[in-house]
């Protein structure tokens, strides 16, 4: 028994597109979705001060192959990140424990939703 395989033509589209795919830049919308994060998360921090509030920042790593956005909070006190602390709860020096809020995922999972839609839009055009 024997298989044979024949085909026509060339791969040129496939490749025009795969080549498209790895021109595309990200970074316009990690940028927009980043401030629209920082801005979110700093409206649903739990104020005393504003400190906390006002340390919220985002990065953006791009390695050519991969890009990463990062949101976090430079507010560190004793070693310890001050926005995690409201957001999980932490035990005090007498031993009773502050409920956390748990407003990080709440507030950044839709964030990351629509980021993924876009991305998903950019992606596909």
């Amino acid at each position: 028994m024997r298989v044979t395989f024949s085909h026509k033509g060339d791969f040129s589209k496939t490749t025009r597109f795969l080549n498209s795919l790895t021109r595309k830049s990200y970074r316009n919308i990690l940028e927009q979705y980043g401030q629209i994060g920082v801005q979110a998360l700093r409206a649903a921090t739990p104020v005393d001060t504003g400190l906390v509030a006002a340390s919220w920042y985002y990065e953006i790593e791009d390695d050519g192959e991969t890009s990463t956005l990062t949101f976090a909070n430079s507010d560190i006190e004793g070693g310890c990140n001050i926005a995690i602390l409201i957001d999980k709860g932490h035990a005090t020096k007498s031993g009773s424990w502050v409920e956390g809020y748990h407003f990080i995922d709440e507030v950044l999972d839709p964030i990351f939703g629509q980021l993924k839609d876009a991305v998903w839009k950019e992606y596909t055009s």
